[in-house]
């Protein structure tokens, strides 16, 4: 969430930014709220204090009827306030965790089509076998199974599909512990704070993602992003102990609501994929250079697959709520003959941390929230699906990149 004094003292400034990054929320309501709330609050404080002065002058004697009466009067009206000044800090904090992330001054304004092209890599070629007509003929991907068992847009892997998954995995998890980040295995559900505090608040009512547990307070985790961030919940970390880095590979369930009209052929957009994530804790001077520096690993990663791609920085439409600028790696799909999301990082600045009290204790003793970053370092998936269309060979084959031939059994080709 926004410090709300910074919302006080910037109304105007934060409404606007809601409304480019498409949010519908109500400042001059929150405030209006926020009011009142601290108005209450103040009277509350009064007569709490008058209370316990009562019971303390009663301490050590027999109370006298009027101030028993006092007593009585207090608690009445306390119950009452109390109960008003609840019903308000509920109605402000809704409101506040509806406010997104204020967005960085370089970011695009506009929707998805207004993102930015920075930079591209690798020579585009066209004329692929889409991957999914290649996986079944190969069969390798079993969708028909996969909705027998779960539902439509789950799936099976089979053969050497499934064995290029892991192959993706073993070396892209040791590309990114090369750099320092320290490998984690995560829950995959989590209780409501963890993930309502890691700040994917959907635009809309018809466009929540999560996977629910009836019953219980917990939610399938769409990324790992969010036990990640709920790692430190609570907690003061010193600065000397600052960055931390932390690389967790998890299942990610998604509804994908709210993506009508995207692409969405074969396995490029399911409702259950494996993912290995980044994630950094920093200060907040230091979090610019940190995701320039996660941007650039995935780029590494990809280069070093030799996969043609492009950088875009994300328009404030597109953006997000927890955001503060994103920068997505979109690969080269010949068959589409255009680029296709591949990997994305993004920039939180103190919006999960306020969320979930995770704060740093600077050299002078002074506590204050730190920011959070994340950043796909390979969505299976996708990840297959770029290989396949950028590696096919005339005669049907996929020609197995060189970075993953010792994971592969030494293996040329599928």
């Amino acid at each position: 969430m926004i410090d709300i004094q910074f919302i006080r003292d910037n109304p105007e400034l934060v409404q606007q930014n809601s409304a480019k990054k498409g949010y519908e929320v109500d400042i001059d309501q929150l405030l209006g709220f926020d009011s009142k709330r601290r108005e209450l609050l103040g009277v509350v404080e009064d007569l709490r204090m008058q209370r316990n002065q009562i019971a303390d002058s009663m301490k050590g004697s027999r109370p006298s009827e009027e101030q028993i009466q006092k007593g009585k009067d207090l608690k009445e009206q306390l119950a009452g306030l109390e109960h008003q000044l609840s019903s308000i800090e509920q109605s402000c904090s809704e409101m506040l965790a509806g406010v997104p992330n204020m967005m960085m001054a370089d970011v695009p304004l506009g929707g998805e089509q207004d993102s930015v092209e920075i930079s591209r890599y690798g020579e585009t070629n066209q004329g692929a076998l889409d991957h999914l007509d290649l996986a079944v003929k190969k069969d390798w991907v079993d969708f028909e199974r996969g909705a027998k068992v779960s539902g439509t847009k789950f799936y099976y892997l089979k053969g050497d599909l499934a064995l290029l998954e892991n192959a993706i995995t073993q070396y892209a998890l040791q590309f990114v512990t090369q750099k320092d980040f320290i490998f984690m295995t995560v829950p995959h559900l989590v209780n409501s704070r963890t993930a309502t505090g890691t700040g994917f608040a959907p635009r809309t009512s018809d466009q929540g993602d999560e996977y629910y547990i009836e019953g219980e307070d917990l939610s399938l985790i769409a990324t790992a992003e969010i036990p990640l961030t709920g790692y430190h919940a609570d907690e003061i970390i010193d600065e000397k102990d600052l960055p931390l880095r932390y690389a967790a590979i998890s299942p990610c369930y998604r509804k994908e609501a709210g993506t009508y009209g995207k692409h969405a052929r074969g396995l490029f957009r399911v409702h259950q994929f494996n993912k290995l994530e980044m994630y950094a804790y920093t200060l907040p001077e230091n979090s610019v250079q940190m995701h320039e520096n996660i941007r650039s690993l995935e780029e590494d990663l990809w280069q070093s697959l030799n996969i043609p791609y492009r950088v875009v920085n994300i328009a404030a439409g597109d953006l997000g709520a927890p955001a503060a600028k994103k920068y997505d790696i979109e690969y080269w799909s010949p068959v589409d003959k255009s680029y296709r999301e591949l990997t994305s990082c993004s920039n939180c600045t103190d919006f999960q941390a306020r969320n979930l009290n995770i704060r740093v204790r600077r050299k002078d003793g002074q506590v204050q929230p730190l920011h959070t970053l994340n950043g796909t370092v390979v969505s299976l998936a996708r990840s297959l699906v770029a290989i396949i269309e950028n590696y096919q060979t005339p005669e049907g084959d996929v020609m197995i990149p060189e970075v993953l031939k010792p994971f592969m059994g030494g293996k040329e080709k599928i």
